[in-house]
């Protein structure tokens, strides 16, 4: 069953609770583009709306499965002089700490998105255009959109060995059979 759920403030779930009860599956993709946005904004959009979102869904469907987008280079220790790492990394520390039932943390590299769409920068711009190429360097720094969005669907509702995916791992679950 799905059913979409329209959220002005990803700080407050509270409106909603009733309809994060019994869940099997969360997905969590909301992200923004690294400076796009004041560092602050950045930090609050990347950690604070995740514990939120990990926490509204905890105290609802305690069951519940959590697929988070993550990406390339999220850095656990915290320590990274890169904003985008550290603050995946500290993202991804906490919904560990949260002790979901299963847990799938998806690190992709460049995203390859499917269908046209305006670029955020230039450097999209680049990626984008260079994309044939960028795919020959093999599954370590590429994926297409929907190559992401069936790995993730599917891991959700049939899990997989691994809780931390990255780019190649995620390529293998499309391009091989997927473990139930």
């Amino acid at each position: 069953k799905l059913k979409e759920i329209v959220l002005s403030d990803f700080t407050d779930y509270s409106a909603i609770a009733s309809s994060l009860r019994n869940i099997d599956v969360a997905y969590f993709c909301v992200g923004v583009y690294t400076g796009a946005v004041p560092d602050a904004e950045f930090k609050k959009i990347t950690v604070d709306y995740t514990l939120k979102f990990a926490d509204a869904v905890k105290e609802n469907s305690p069951n519940a499965t959590l697929c988070f987008l993550s990406g390339e280079g999220a850095d656990r220790s915290e320590k990274s002089r890169l904003s985008f790492a550290r603050y995946k990394g500290m993202a991804e520390n906490y919904l560990i700490s949260k002790s979901f039932r299963q847990l799938y943390i998806f690190r992709p590299g460049y995203i390859y998105p499917v269908e046209k769409r305006k670029e955020p920068n230039f450097g999209y711009k680049l990626y984008r255009a260079l994309y044939p190429l960028i795919a020959l360097f093999g599954s370590g720094f590429s994926i297409k959109s929907t190559e992401l969005g069936e790995a993730m669907f599917k891991t959700g509702l049939h899990g997989t060995g691994k809780s931390t995916l990255e780019n190649a791992d995620i390529l293998n679950l499309v391009h091989h059979n997927h473990p139930s």
